[in-house]
């Protein structure tokens, strides 16, 4: 997996928002209304950034490769929702809270490829990207200095998806300026960057609902009999909420033919199971009957661990990984580890499956 160190792109990471729903062009009613009085409706946050399921939005890239994007909602828990972004160059998640009057971005990670829920992270520097009241003139200053305001309630703009009636949100700094622009019941829909001889636009071009995270897992079972390793290639749609845990668990219980066998006993279940990127390991804890369940000689039980590690190892896509059993290092009449002992992933032997 590549790492982006565009500068670009260490910008780009605040304003790559989500929510909406409907499908292709809109025609433009996005007007806000008035209340019976003939004034402005008071509208708070989430009116123009609402949390949505099950989403996906196609932004085009206009003036860099890397302009362009496709974004889900991988999570959603009360005020906060975790988003998947999808560049030409890499994949990030970002965690977002709407909290005293202010839309936050709380923390972004890229190289984020497999599904973890990190909606709980916390970050006391986070970025504001939008606040009440929704005003114009109302102003903040960014960690960096940079000044950030309402300059427009009903900016008119057009992209692919149709023309809108938007609030633009403008950041200034002495290197470059930037304008968002958020439509209401929709959310984030275009964005303009600008600075000396650069001009960088991604702009919607279509919103779908009911739209899952695809995915192509590996997972990978012991032949005993054959004394070989096989894996198998499966298509997962993940829709919003929806982890990898119980994914595992349902495929680690059932194999593709009868001479494969399976990694997990059917009363055993997975308790977590997560990325430490502090070690770049992948860690898995098992129930307490995990070995019970298993029902296993030495051999076929070092199989089957080796297996859920290169399950894990593949996936989360790093080169070790640490197996515990109730909290602790896993032990077994036939295998023990030590505190904090990792396994190395090995991949080379595996043969693909086919029917």
């Amino acid at each position: 997996m590549k790492k982006i160190k565009h500068l670009f792109m260490i910008f780009l990471i605040p304003i790559l928002l989500i929510t909406g729903c409907g499908k292709g062009k809109d025609k433009g009613n996005t007007e806000p209304p008035k209340s019976s009085d003939g004034n402005n409706v008071t509208y708070a946050i989430k009116d123009f950034y609402p949390f949505k399921e099950n989403i996906k939005m196609k932004y085009k890239g206009i003036g860099n490769e890397y302009a362009g994007k496709t974004i889900f909602t991988d999570y959603i828990k009360d005020d906060r929702i975790q988003i998947r972004v999808i560049t030409g160059g890499t994949t990030s998640a970002q965690v977002l809270e709407v909290k005293d009057g202010e839309l936050r971005l709380i923390t972004s990670k890229g190289e984020f490829y497999h599904r973890e829920n990190i909606i709980a992270a916390e970050n006391k520097d986070y970025e504001i990207l939008l606040k009440e009241p929704l005003a114009k003139g109302t102003t903040w200053t960014l960690p960096n200095g940079s000044k950030r305001f309402i300059s427009s309630l009903e900016k008119e703009i057009e992209t692919p998806a149709g023309k809108f009636k938007a609030m633009e949100v403008t950041t200034e700094n002495t290197e470059h300026t930037s304008y968002d622009y958020y439509v209401l019941n929709k959310g984030f829909v275009q964005s303009i960057y600008k600075a000396k001889d650069m001009e960088v636009i991604t702009t919607l071009e279509s919103i779908e609902e009911n739209q899952p995270v695809v995915q192509t897992v590996k997972f990978y079972y012991p032949n005993y009999a054959e004394d070989k390793i096989y894996f198998v290639k499966k298509t997962l749609n993940f829709k919003t909420n929806e982890d990898i845990k119980s994914i595992l668990e349902k495929n680690f219980k059932e194999t593709p033919n009868e001479n494969l066998n399976k990694l997990l006993g059917g009363n055993a279940t997975i308790n977590k199971v997560y990325l430490d990127s502090a070690s770049n390991t992948v860690k898995i804890d098992f129930s307490d009957n995990f070995v019970k369940e298993m029902n296993a000689g030495s051999g076929l039980e070092m199989a089957i661990l080796k297996c859920i590690t290169n399950t894990l190892g593949d996936y989360f896509n790093v080169d070790k990984a640490m197996i515990t059993i109730g909290g602790k290092p896993y032990s077994s009449g036939h295998i023990y580890m030590k505190e904090n002992e990792t396994v190395k992933i090995e991949l080379g032997d595996a043969i693909e499956f086919k029917k």
